[in-house]
């Protein structure tokens, strides 16, 4: 668990009453840390996992966005919450969906899933679906033009879930300068001074933001 804000006993505690990841998830978990090095702490925790099944079967949405799919935890969490619905995932790297291809196979939702490779920015603004719901987690200084380009293609009452939103809680700190941390507090500001959203930042991980279209 990605558990920077909690006290361990209480974080143990959490992921002891948390309905668990399987032996696929565990398996991709695994395969992540081998092949990708440092690199391996862009993949969601197992608690997210759980969280974006749960959200996505809760909101039943027909058309999901992922901005950033990485090697493919979260949108197999994804694409399992999925009831008739198409996941559309947009990432920059080959090598890393590479795998997600796979695990999409393994796990039996790849007909649920579509993915475009390529600058999100790009290949996001050529998307002409309306979207229901919408998982980022890509690079954080783009997070406003993602945003942007989500909020135009999302409908009213349809829901955005953003990720690293906390910056294990570096965001709340005004002294603490580094980059990606300023761009996370940037982007936090720009959503919470946003009419037309409401919005719901949970402690869950490294912070995980709700942001709901009016």
């Amino acid at each position: 668990m990605k558990a920077y804000l909690l006290d361990p006993a209480v974080a143990q505690y959490v992921f002891a009453h948390t309905t668990a990841p399987d032996p696929l998830l565990d398996e991709l978990a695994k395969e992540t840390l081998s092949v990708t090095g440092d690199a391996a702490g862009m993949q969601i925790s197992p608690d997210q996992g759980t969280f974006l099944t749960m959200i996505t079967q809760l909101v039943a949405p027909q058309v999901v966005v992922e901005v950033g799919t990485f090697t493919g935890y979260s949108s197999v969490c994804i694409a399992r919450g999925l009831s008739g619905g198409r996941l559309h995932c947009f990432d920059v790297s080959d090598e890393w969906t590479s795998i997600a291809r796979r695990y999409w196979r393994e796990a039996g939702v790849e007909d649920r899933v579509t993915l475009t490779l390529g600058p999100a920015l790009e290949t996001l603004a050529a998307f002409d679906q309306t979207v229901d719901l919408a998982f980022l987690d890509a690079d954080k200084g783009n997070y406003p033009g993602y945003y942007e380009l989500l909020m135009e293609r999302l409908r009213p009452g349809g829901l955005i879930v953003a990720d690293n939103t906390l910056r294990r809680g570096h965001v709340a700190d005004p002294a603490h300068e580094e980059q990606t941390t300023v761009e996370i507090r940037q982007f936090n500001d720009l959503v919470m001074e946003d009419p037309r959203v409401t919005v719901l930042m949970l402690p869950v991980a490294d912070g995980m933001t709700l942001i709901r279209k009016n």
